[in-house]
């Protein structure tokens, strides 16, 4: 494993299987997790699921207001993987505020602005548009804004492949859904970190009941918000298994808070089905659950 900080368009963390031929992409998924100031994806062998690379980028915005497209176009450039074109598969997550849950029997496609205006409270602007994602299972459908630039990159990028697009929620979703049923617990609430946001997930009896997200600024925060969840959802933190992901360690101040108030508090693990080679061992296997939650998206 090679693991690197630097910034720019230079990873953060790399991870290479050296056994990984680059001349069959054809065989393998595509993940790709693309957020305002952050870029990382993952190639995946499909039998058996099994994550053989992994880079993670992030960009500094001082020098313009969104550098996420003018640093893509530099790291696809001259990228031994991600200047193919061809792959079994290919799923790209945004990872952004702009985002609701409509249930699918209220949900009408053409409605998809308005619902995302009435969460916003303002709407979408002509740089932008709305997309949807079904999850069947669950009946709802997860809508969230996209850049046009970004779909239009995406599709120059890759023209000649069925590239399918979600929202971060939706990969969380989708991979919790698998991790809790591996937990003996009743009620399970998954926290996953980003940079100052938290993506709160529960469920209750196998049961999806809850999604959003909280921006916060320091741990008081941070505890007050998810206290005032479980108090919404009328039930207690000692009820709880609480699992943690994303960017947090045990030795965060935001982990000791937690920790004084949910008496069950975890780190997850990659979801089941997912095997990550010897390189990866060095890397905490929550860090990237929202990233490995794309192989799970069809």
């Amino acid at each position: 494993m090679r693991i690197e900080t630097i910034a720019t368009v230079t990873p953060t963390v790399v991870i290479r299987e050296d056994s990984f031929d680059v001349s069959t992409t054809d065989s393998y998924q595509l993940c790709l997790e693309m957020g305002k100031e952050r870029f990382r994806f993952c190639v995946v062998e499909p039998h058996p699921r099994r994550c053989v690379w992994l880079e993670d980028y992030t960009f500094p915005t001082l020098l313009t207001e969104n550098p996420l497209l003018p640093s893509l176009r530099t790291i696809y450039q001259n990228h031994p993987i991600l200047q193919s074109s061809y792959w079994k598969s290919i799923q790209v997550s945004v990872n952004s505020p702009s985002f609701t849950l409509v249930p699918s029997g209220l949900f009408r496609k053409e409605y998809a602005g308005q619902y995302l205006q009435l969460m916003r409270g303002n709407p979408l602007s002509s740089s932008e548009h709305a997309l949807a994602y079904a999850h069947k299972k669950e009946d709802f459908q997860a809508v969230f804004s996209v850049d046009n630039a970004l779909t239009d990159w995406l599709s120059a990028t890759y023209p000649l492949q069925q590239i399918t697009l979600v929202h971060q929620s939706s990969t969380l979703i989708q991979a919790t859904s698998l991790t809790d049923s591996v937990l003996n617990s009743d009620q399970k609430l998954s926290l996953n970190f980003e940079d100052e946001s938290v993506t709160v997930i529960y469920r209750k009896g196998g049961e999806f009941r809850f999604c959003n997200r909280f921006a916060y600024k320091n741990a008081t925060d941070l505890v007050y918000y998810i206290l005032y969840v479980i108090n919404e959802l009328k039930t207690e933190p000692k009820e709880l298994q609480v699992v943690l992901f994303g960017e947090i360690t045990p030795f965060a101040e935001i982990y000791t808070a937690l920790e004084q108030f949910l008496p069950t508090i975890r780190f997850g693990s990659t979801p089941p089905g997912l095997q990550l080679t010897p390189a990866f061992d060095e890397l905490p296997e929550h860090r990237y659950f929202s990233l490995y939650g794309n192989t799970l998206i069809e």
